[in-house]
């Protein structure tokens, strides 16, 4: 049978009525208009009807004998399975408390005998209609819900998971550190989740990719004419998180500037839109992250070391996925299992071989290098995915780079120190920490645009970063086409 061909489920709809007429009517209107009807004379044989069938729509009479439709109703409310169900009381003799008493209780509609035919469908597929988008909304929110889940049992993700349910019913300002692509975001959506402002919005800005000279007003809005190009009032960032949760991504890029008046609004709890002189009594929950040494960047004064204690308050660290390579089995599978889902595709097994294989692997770029990974699989892979799947992205296996760097340390004597960058100044013998590891960083970015002729694109995805991260890194360290190793 060709997929055309499959035959289409129709809308099921109980019509409850100890009347056989008003029954047969029903069935006939409804027929008529192509959905399937069942029939209960009483509200214990329709309660019986919703155990036994797929149930989408009651027409329910309030006049029933022993239990009445009023107590069916509630029963039906009750039910966690039939709480959302659409129910269109019906009554010939129903008073006002009785109308109003359905609709305290549920009912999604009423109408009174004799019934008007194009009522009764307008009122159904009005229904109907509702319900259906209920349950999309519902399905969409699971999967927005599956998608920021943190995963993993490691003991490094035990401890944070833990943090994260001691914290998150407080108000207390969280500061989420750790390196790019590791979850910093997933922390803060988990602590809104679990907080009691959970209810109220989760607003989300990333600082690092706001130029400089908007920053100010996508924080805290702006009145109508306030600059040129401002052709209404804009509420910022603080007003639309306003009882919930503002999620201030990479603060530490955040300008100077903007850092005073960040730091204002958290004193005072009240905000100035650009271009007004009145303020703005502001309730949110500030949760910030960085994949900065913020302290280096206090001591260094390209941070307000009086914001930095503001926001750290709780501080939570999201570990490396290097540090958890025991969860890398369950995030690849989980990957696949949503890239599949999301994208309509059979759902793919995984060969035990590539979970081991992508295990063994360093992962520079996290969670959302091998979240890349896993996409780039499941695209381009058949049935099933086995190691031929799995792509070479130029990066050593840990087992591999463990042998390098012991072979480099037994060639050297003990005392000596690293190699240093052939730019180091003369006279010094040894970098700090920083300066080796963005030296390093360089060299590894320039050795990934090497590898892929300068596609900014594919050597994002590859070192599992965002373009606009990977050209922020290229101003920074310098980094132009003429670099080419």
């Amino acid at each position: 049978m060709s997929e055309s061909a499959l035959p289409v489920p129709k809308t099921t709809i109980l019509v409850v009525d100890d009347e056989r007429n008003i029954r047969r009517t029903l069935r006939m209107v409804l027929e008529g208009a192509g959905f399937e009807v069942a029939e209960a004379e009483s509200a214990e044989g329709a309660l019986a009807s919703l155990d036994d069938l797929e149930i989408d729509l009651v027409i329910l009479d309030i006049r029933l004998p022993k239990m009445s439709g009023i107590e069916a109703l509630e029963k039906i409310r009750a039910r966690p399975e039939s709480r959302r169900l659409p129910v269109l009381m019906v009554s010939g003799h129903a008073s006002v408390a009785e109308a109003v008493q359905a609709v305290q209780l549920g009912a999604t509609d009423f109408f009174e005998k004799p019934l008007d035919r194009e009522r009764v469908l307008v009122s159904v597929r009005n229904a109907l209609k509702t319900w259906q988008l209920e349950r999309e909304v519902e399905r969409l929110r699971g999967q927005v819900q599956h998608r920021y889940e943190m995963i993993g049992e490691s003991p490094v993700m035990r401890r944070l998971f833990a943090q994260v349910e001691k914290v998150a019913p407080t108000n207390g300002r969280v500061l989420v550190t750790g390196e790019s692509g590791t979850g910093k975001e997933l922390v803060a959506r988990a602590l809104h989740r679990l907080s009691q402002r959970n209810k109220e919005p989760f607003v989300k800005v990333n600082c690092a990719a706001i130029p400089a000279e908007l920053i100010e007003s996508e924080l805290f809005g702006y009145e109508r004419g306030a600059f040129t190009g401002a052709a209404g009032r804009k509420k910022g960032v603080f007003e639309l998180a306003h009882g919930g949760t503002l999620f201030l991504d990479e603060i530490g890029d955040m300008s100077a500037s903007a850092q005073a008046k960040v730091l204002r609004a958290l004193q005072s709890g009240e905000i100035t839109r650009v271009g007004s002189e009145r303020s703005i009594a502001v309730d949110v929950r500030i949760v910030a992250a960085t994949n900065r040494d913020l302290e280096a960047d206090v001591a260094e004064g390209r941070f307000r070391e009086d914001l930095f204690f503001r926001l750290n308050v709780v501080p939570l660290r999201t570990p490396a996925l290097r540090e958890r390579a025991s969860d890398i089995p369950a995030l690849a599978v989980s990957f696949l299992r949503e890239f599949c889902r999301e994208n309509g595709l059979r759902e793919k097994p995984i060969d035990d071989d590539v979970l081991e294989a992508l295990a063994e692997r360093t992962w520079p770029g996290n969670v959302r290098e091998l979240r890349n990974v896993v996409e780039r699989m499941a695209i381009l892979s058949g049935e099933r995915i086995g190691l031929d799947d799995l792509p070479s992205v130029g990066r050593l296996s840990r087992a591999r780079a463990a042998e390098d760097l012991s072979a480099a340390a037994s060639e050297r004597p003990s005392s000596a120190p690293l190699p240093l960058p052939p730019d180091t100044p003369d006279g010094d013998d040894r970098l700090s920490l920083r300066d080796y590891r963005e030296y390093a960083e360089k060299q590894y970015i320039l050795a990934t645009l090497d590898e892929v002729a300068w596609n900014i694109s594919r050597a994002a995805g590859l070192l599992g970063v965002e373009r606009t991260n990977l050209h922020k890194k290229l101003r920074a360290y310098g980094i132009r086409r003429d670099d080419e190793v």
